[in-house]
């Protein structure tokens, strides 16, 4: 836009501030921003936050985008990009108070004080895009590449020959995980070893069950199995099921589980397949020894 132009919508401004005939405590509305932030404004156009110009707060003054970065009468007349917040610059704390302003009652966020990518000084600029985005929920990429672009490892994990079917489409990140975090259990029936997220899928490991194996009451999921990939078959932590349950099962007492019995001989392949024979391992309604 030709300077002319600028300074013809501009000079009302400039002549309202210098008499002092300014009334709305320095804000100049999201017109005038859009004059010279044309790509912000059209990508604003449409978006969820585009509805803070019909907020009841904002609604009167026409201020969505100073609803974020603060009045800009005196960016206007200075031209200095440093009268503003740019979120662009800012430090993680300041851009995330700014964006929980407002979403900071949204009950995705109920558990943020948990949250270790708050604690970890991740902004929420790091994921969504807050003028307009072509993905849900304002996100700047597709959930499981924006995952995959911090967690290196983990998106290395799945591709080993046991894996959940993440590249298929069959699952997402956020299917397991909640980026935004999640308050601890406010009830003590609901165990740590029970996680929510593997139950969802796994639900023939819910249980209760009369016979419980204590691994899997007291214990995550993860003590058995690598939840994102593994080199063993059923995802497990060890090559051998026997080199597994020995962990616990031995002669020492200061382990938890007991010892086998004396004909278990772990050192002949028929016993080194201790699921041949106990099937039911996460939990049995009918023997003990979790037999089949």
């Amino acid at each position: 836009m030709p300077l002319v132009w600028l300074l013809l919508l501009f000079i009302p401004v400039v002549l309202s501030a210098q008499s002092g005939g300014d009334q709305s405590g320095g804000y100049v509305g999201s017109t005038k921003c859009g004059v010279c932030h044309e790509e912000e404004a059209l990508s604003f156009t449409g978006s969820p936050h585009e509805l803070l110009e019909e907020s009841a707060r904002w609604e009167s003054l026409e201020t969505a985008c100073e609803s974020c970065h603060g009045p800009g009468l005196s960016h206007v007349l200075g031209l200095d990009p440093a009268r503003l917040t740019d979120f662009r610059v800012a430090q993680p704390d300041q851009v995330n108070r700014a964006c929980l302003e407002c979403h900071g009652s949204d009950i995705a966020q109920e558990g943020r004080g948990f949250n270790e990518h708050s604690r970890n000084g991740v902004a929420c600029t790091s994921c969504h895009q807050v003028h307009g985005s072509d993905h849900a929920s304002l996100l700047s990429n597709k959930t499981d590449a924006l995952c995959s672009s911090c967690h290196t490892e983990v998106r290395a994990a799945f591709n080993r020959p046991f894996r959940h079917k993440l590249q298929e489409g069959a699952i997402s990140c956020i299917d397991c995980h909640n980026p935004h975090g999640d308050p601890p259990p406010a009830q003590m029936t609901r165990m740590a070893a029970n996680e929510t997220s593997c139950l969802k899928c796994h639900a023939d490991k819910r249980g209760p069950f009369p016979f419980e194996h204590a691994p899997v009451k007291l214990e995550p999921c993860s003590t058995c199995h690598e939840p994102h990939g593994s080199a063993n078959p059923r995802m497990m932590t060890r090559h051998s099921t026997s080199r597994l349950c020995i962990e616990c099962h031995t002669a020492d007492l200061a382990t938890l589980g007991g010892s086998p019995p004396a004909f278990h001989d772990i050192r002949t392949a028929r016993f080194q397949n201790c699921t041949v024979c106990h099937s039911k391992i996460h939990g049995s309604f009918v023997s003990r020894d979790f037999l089949r």
